[in-house]
């Protein structure tokens, strides 16, 4: 009995083992199924906050781009980058909405680095096909333009259906080939609509088999950054827009074409080419406003400013400079080819007929550089000037402009100089002399316009100087030129030169005429004041006078030295200009062949070896060579 009592004993024992393994078993198997799910949801969680912090980084990339002041065309481009590399898409594209006169079609904006359109813009290079000028397809019933059109992002797991439609015009070879570099599972097509304005679609290219829902929801995030991005760029376009443009004809504006014009002059010059400039007026443009109102008005200067547009080269800027005044920048057309330019403009206004108003007609100018002038601001006035005469002469009718005689410039500058001088009594000299100065001025004509202000310089000078010859000035002035000529002074300067060694010593008629005929030595007092008459002469008659600027600073320094040594400003070297130093030697030499109280008059060559005594102390030596080489070819 106590052998069955133990061995029930035991077989209770091992029942009560078995199941407490048993129980203890399922409780692990339990423990570790529990831990198996916590795994995946661990890795799930993971791969889930990975996501959505490289969304987070994407969309932090987006606002950093959207607060630059990068083109548009470079912000689409990085944000595609941006989707492509950080979100793990094989490819993302943004297809932009357009239209022309054979209908719509899609444009490509921007696209992140793929085999895909690597093969494509490979093969529209071959066909010298940019690949953002392409015409990609556009097909109401293609899955993109059904994502703009319902405002909805659609996807499609039909890669080729998608790709085979926009290429529409590639051989099959050439699709083939494309479509073998297709891995893309799905194509999602998000619609975007900036400002609410279609613009286009994006379309990501991804290698998932599944799109979920919290994918479609950070592509809608993203979608709305990107338009976030357009609508700024537009903004920001628009506003560069209105900055150059004039509201009313969308015309350039007076700003924008003065800024062209400068940057075209200094083109023109660097590359030696011509440039032309129309400018034009409507006529009547009260009587039109008077008669009809200012809608006919404002309807005529945009009729106008469209017939601008239709007759100019992408290159050419058309502008409106205010009320009915217009002008046409022409970049490398000469005078003949801007006639024809222009003529073919008046005679398409005159065809035009308006509502109400009928027919309107302009009257327009032509001015081309260097043609007319190589000065730019020079060159709009007598292109302003030719536009009057058209208006002068019955108005509906081209002139050309007329360049300017610089003989006469600069005679009419030395004139204006005279007048203003005597009849602002700036000098001390007798009224009878005055008198007659002004009255052989006043009447003086465009045949004997230099002799006369030669003859008026020689009796200015006779006031302060007794023995100043008539015929002096003349003579100075054909040496100062030879020698300007020789030291290779532009057009310009010579012209200054020659103004200046009229007036140069003027300053000596306020200089006592008891110091200037003094036979004894001078005081320091008196020199001092002999030293003053260039500054008088620049400072206290020429600077007020209005067109001579650019003499002053000439006549100022006609007594510095090249050594330093002279006066008033003890300028020395390339510091003093090298009109005032041929005034300096100039006058030197007359000085040196000309009889005074207090010495004989020298020889030509007594004056030449005086004056290469002082090469390199009061003259430059190369002037000093070019002057005496001049002054021997005059003995030949």
């Amino acid at each position: 009995m106590d052998i069955f009592k133990k061995i029930k004993d035991y077989a209770r024992k091992v029942n009560e083992i078995e199941y407490s393994i048993s129980s203890n078993k399922k409780e692990f198997i339990e423990i570790y199924e529990r831990n198996l799910a916590l795994e995946r949801e661990i890795v799930q969680r993971t791969q889930e906050l990975d996501q959505a912090n490289k969304a987070f980084l994407t969309l932090k990339h987006v606002w950093e781009l959207l607060n630059s002041s990068e083109p548009l065309s470079t912000v689409l481009q990085k944000l595609v980058n941006s989707l492509h590399g950080e979100m793990g898409y094989i490819n993302s594209t943004i297809l932009q909405v357009c239209n022309d006169e054979k209908g719509k079609y899609y444009k490509v904006k921007a696209f992140s680095e793929s085999p895909i359109f690597a093969k494509l813009t490979e093969y529209l290079n071959q066909k010298n096909i940019n690949i953002h000028e392409y015409h990609l397809k556009y097909d109401p019933q293609m899955l993109i333009t059904r994502a703009i059109e319902e405002k909805n992002i659609l996807y499609s797991n039909d890669y080729l259906k998608i790709i085979n439609n926009l290429l529409y015009d590639f051989n099959d070879e050439q699709i083939a080939s494309i479509n073998k570099l297709g891995v893309s599972k799905n194509i999602i097509c998000i619609p975007l609509f900036p400002s609410n304005v279609a613009f286009g679609v994006m379309m990501i290219f991804s290698p998932r088999e599944e799109v979920t829902d919290k994918e479609l929801n950070f592509l809608s995030l993203f979608a709305n950054q990107v338009e976030m991005a357009i609508t700024i760029a537009n903004l920001f376009e628009n506003l560069k827009k209105e900055a150059v443009t004039d509201s009313l004809t969308e015309l350039y504006n007076r700003r924008y074409f003065n800024q062209a014009i400068q940057k075209e002059a200094e083109r023109a010059q660097r590359l030696h080419q011509p440039f032309s400039i129309i400018s034009l007026d409507l006529d009547y443009l009260k009587k039109i406003n008077d008669t009809y109102g200012h809608f006919f008005g404002d309807l005529a200067i945009r009729t106008i400013a469209d017939i601008l547009k239709k007759n100019a080269r992408s290159i050419d800027v058309p502008a409106r400079l205010g009320g009915e005044e217009f002008s046409v920048l022409l970049p490398g057309v000469d005078s003949s080819g801007a006639m024809i330019a222009a003529e073919r403009i008046r005679a398409a206004i005159e065809a035009q007929e308006l509502d109400t108003i009928g027919h309107i007609t302009a009257s327009v100018g032509v001015g081309t550089f260097p043609e007319h002038s190589i000065k730019l601001d020079e060159l709009l006035d007598l292109t302003d000037q030719a536009m009057y005469k058209s208006k002068i002469n019955g108005r509906n009718r081209v002139t050309m402009a007329k360049a300017i005689d610089n003989e006469a410039e600069w005679q009419e500058i030395a004139f204006g100089a005279f007048m203003d001088i005597l009849t602002k009594q700036k000098i001390p000299i007798p009224d009878k002399i005055a008198k007659e100065i002004t009255s052989k001025l006043k009447s003086i004509n465009s045949n004997e316009t230099k002799s006369t202000l030669f003859s008026v310089a020689d009796t200015l000078a006779q006031t302060y100087n007794a023995h100043y010859k008539r015929g002096l000035t003349k003579a100075k002035v054909s040496m100062a030129i030879e020698l300007g000529r020789k030291m290779e002074l532009s057009k310009e300067d010579i012209d200054k030169l020659k103004i200046a060694m009229m007036l140069y010593d003027i300053g000596k008629l306020l200089i006592p005429e008891e110091i200037l005929n003094k036979k004894e030595p001078l005081t320091d007092e008196e020199r001092q004041k002999i030293k003053e008459h260039p500054l008088i002469a620049a400072r206290t008659i020429l600077q007020p006078i209005g067109g001579v600027a650019d003499i002053v600073p000439i006549i100022e320094a006609h007594h510095e030295n090249w050594d330093g040594s002279g006066y008033p400003n003890k300028l020395s070297g390339d510091d003093i200009p090298v009109s005032s130093q041929i005034i300096l030697i100039v006058d030197a030499y007359f000085a040196l062949t000309q009889s005074r109280p207090y010495r004989v008059a020298r020889s030509k060559d007594e004056a030449i070896e005086i004056i290469k005594l002082e090469s390199g102390k009061k003259w430059n030596e190369k002037l000093v060579e070019q002057f005496v080489d001049l002054l021997n070819e005059s003995k030949n």
